[in-house]
């Protein structure tokens, strides 16, 4: 008997020993690569969104979560190196930033989770099989900017009637552009204007193609999404005062430089709905069987300032319909 009381009183202290032992073991804190072609400061507002969205579902960056950042500031050719680095990383889960991001990301893993905090095309660009199963290890929001693109001719012909010649700024290299320039060729049929391709693929090409859009007497621009673009937007605004040339942008951030127009998804809705994915990824969910969202929620901004700028009125009836009106 003796014994037998022994023997259950040392399992009972081993196990009393043992309890503490397992409290103490560290949590382990989820690390995240955000990877983007940008820079930090025009990437600044979405990472806030994005932060915004991990706070509301719990996630506190340095407490319970890690962020790593890799930013191109427009040099694509450095993206490659930046995904390979967070996947030697070991990140739980890579965010990119846009599509030009999201390409070197998918041919650095095919087994890491990616969410693409937003993609013009995501199955043209091959990144999904479909928006409902994307299949692979790639998910996220898609900002349908393709087929956006009609109705911002369509607003530009409102704005400016006398609308026959749109200079379209984009990069022929990054992912959607294509499939952009498509749409928009339907749509400018129905509208009756003419497009003017310009190829943007490095910052010096943006006088030049200004120059290209006055000689082939532009009535207005239409700046497509990448990340040379992006990363200029200051200088073509600039550009855009000098040449007395209305601008539609791509990207919501070109109006806080003197942007005429925007009309597209909320990028900041996009970025905080993509920390939703993570917190789905990290609770056990696979890319593959989540599917791609698409926009909720939409945003036409007008300039008034910068349309003073160029001697350029915008018609009252258009003006009622902005959610937002800079003075």
């Amino acid at each position: 008997m003796s014994k037998k009381i022994f023997a259950l009183a040392l399992s009972a202290m081993l196990l009393a020993l043992s309890i503490p032992t397992e409290a103490q073991q560290p949590t382990k804190v989820p690390r995240i690569g955000y990877l983007a072609a940008s820079s930090l400061s025009a990437n600044a507002t979405r990472m806030e969104a994005f932060r915004r969205g991990l706070l509301e579902l719990g996630y506190v960056e340095g407490k319970n979560i890690v962020i790593e950042y890799r930013y191109a500031d427009g040099n694509t050719d450095r993206l490659p190196a930046l995904a390979a680095e967070l996947v030697g990383l070991k990140v739980d889960i890579i965010v990119s930033g846009g599509p030009t991001a999201t390409r070197p990301a998918k041919e650095a893993t095919n087994t890491m989770p990616i969410v693409m905090a937003f993609d013009d095309d995501p199955v043209g660009n091959g990144f999904v099989a479909s928006l409902a199963r994307p299949g692979g290890n790639i998910t996220g929001l898609s900002t349908l900017d393709p087929e956006i693109n009609g109705k911002k001719l369509e607003l530009l012909k409102e704005i400016i009637p006398r609308l026959s010649r749109v200079a379209v700024f984009g990069n022929s290299t990054r992912p959607g552009t294509a499939q952009s320039l498509k749409e928009m060729e339907l749509a400018a049929k129905a509208f009756g204007v003419r497009l003017q391709n310009v190829d943007v693929l490095h910052p010096k090409d943006i006088e030049s193609g200004f120059q290209a859009a006055s000689k082939g007497r532009a009535d207005a621009v239409l700046v497509l999404g990448s990340p040379v673009l992006n990363s200029q937007r200051t200088q073509i605004a600039d550009f855009a005062v000098k040449n007395r040339l209305p601008l539609a942008y791509a990207q919501p951030e070109f109006m806080d430089v003197g942007g005429l127009m925007y009309y597209g998804a909320s990028f900041t809705d996009i970025f905080r709905r993509a920390a939703t994915y993570v917190d789905k990824i990290l609770k056990g969910r696979k890319p593959a069987d989540l599917p791609v969202e698409q926009p909720i929620k939409f945003e036409f901004i007008i300039n008034l300032k910068a349309a003073k700028q160029i001697g350029l009125t915008i018609p009252a009836n258009v003006l009622v319909r902005a959610d937002k009106v800079i003075k």
